[in-house]
């Protein structure tokens, strides 16, 4: 707003200047004088912040300008409505009465000027109206913008929260889990193994005494280590997740990623007996589905993909499809190159179709 209102006053002097050249007026050095006085006067108002040494600056600049009228020459009259309006709005808020103040004085200058003085007087006052609006647009825009960045502040704060909950989650979880295991080992196989070692310390002694009551001992500790062994394979058993799981959770988990970074909605399904499906078979199944879609996200211009996997009685299919718009000639770069290769690896077989979109589909015989 202060830029308007300086170079607006800029321009008046630049037109009383240009006035007094072309009127050729005999006392110029005092014309210059005033032009000068006042210039710095204006020039300090926008150098102090305080309002109330902004507002005497005003009042010196009007009262320049009404003596340079008087005594110097009535143009100096143009300079008083910029000066009443900036004056002014400091003390009210209705814009009406700041015109109507600022137009005032026209009735008290010299009538070749009152038309100019009118002109001058409204163009201020539409200057700063216009320059006032501006300035509160800025000011409630940088307003959103620090709410905003409050914002994102706070929410970034809680998801660096969250991560490091998430974290703290995970890391007592497999403190957890480790301690059940510790303690599953301690109250089974632990006393397992120390009641067999206290059976075979007896039998030790009484080898040579009672041969029999030894034999029987030493049975009693083959038992109770046999016992043992069991209870250390089905603890291991329990603890070790399905391949089938583990499988199905590592694709699950890759296509979610795959949703969440990509515009691309991408489903997927699964049926049949997942457990016949063997880990190298996880393996291709998994990076040929990978891909695929990325060459759906890359090359397809699609909105859906669609990832379906079926085990049916003598193999496993797995087909990923989009609805784009498919392609007349079907080039095989190195991706489908490699998942050819995969595939095969296994004695599998691919089959790709772009008729309706673009589709790849893996077939992975079921081992026997």
């Amino acid at each position: 707003m202060e830029f308007w209102m300086i170079g607006t006053k800029l321009v008046l002097l630049l037109y009383i200047a240009f006035y007094f050249v072309r009127e050729e007026i005999s006392h110029i050095s005092l014309a210059v004088l005033t032009l000068l006085v006042y210039l710095c006067v204006n020039i300090s108002v926008y150098i102090f912040k305080q309002n109330t040494v902004k507002r005497i600056l005003h009042l010196v600049s009007i009262g320049i300008s009404i003596i340079a009228c008087m005594i110097v020459h009535p143009v100096f009259s143009i300079l008083l409505p910029l000066s009443i309006v900036e004056l002014t709005s400091g003390f009210f808020e209705k814009k009406i009465t700041i015109l109507l103040l600022s137009i005032i004085p026209i009735f008290y200058i010299h009538d070749s000027f009152q038309s100019l003085y009118g002109l001058v007087a409204i163009f201020c006052f539409m200057l700063y109206s216009v320059t006032l609006s501006f300035s509160n647009m800025l000011v409630k825009d940088e307003a959103q913008i620090d709410s905003m960045r409050n914002a994102m502040q706070k929410l970034t704060k809680h998801l660096n929260e969250n991560t490091e909950y998430i974290r703290q989650s995970e890391y007592t979880f497999k403190l957890e889990e480790r301690n059940r295991i510790s303690q599953e080992i301690h109250d089974k196989i632990g006393h397992s193994m120390t009641g067999a070692l206290f059976q075979m310390e007896a039998a030790k002694r009484l080898l040579e005494t009672e041969p029999q009551k030894a034999a029987e001992l030493l049975q009693n500790a083959i038992n109770i280590s046999k016992d043992g062994i069991e209870n250390i394979r089905m603890t291991l058993k329990n603890m070790k997740p399905p391949t089938e799981q583990v499988g199905i959770h590592r694709l699950k988990l890759m296509i979610d990623d795959f949703n969440a970074k990509q515009p691309i909605k991408t489903v997927f399904t699964y049926e049949g007996n997942l457990d016949i499906i063997s880990p190298i078979q996880w393996k291709i199944i998994h990076e040929n589905v990978t891909e695929a879609l990325t060459n759906a996200m890359k090359y397809s211009q699609a909105s859906i993909v669609s990832v379906d996997l079926k085990v049916l009685n003598k193999l496993v299919r797995v087909e990923v499809k989009d609805n784009g718009a498919g392609t007349d000639t079907i080039k095989k770069g190195l991706g489908i190159i490699g998942m050819e290769e995969r595939t095969a690896a296994v004695d599998g077989k691919m089959i790709i179709d772009s008729t309706h979109g673009f589709s790849v589909t893996t077939l992975l015989p079921i081992p026997l």
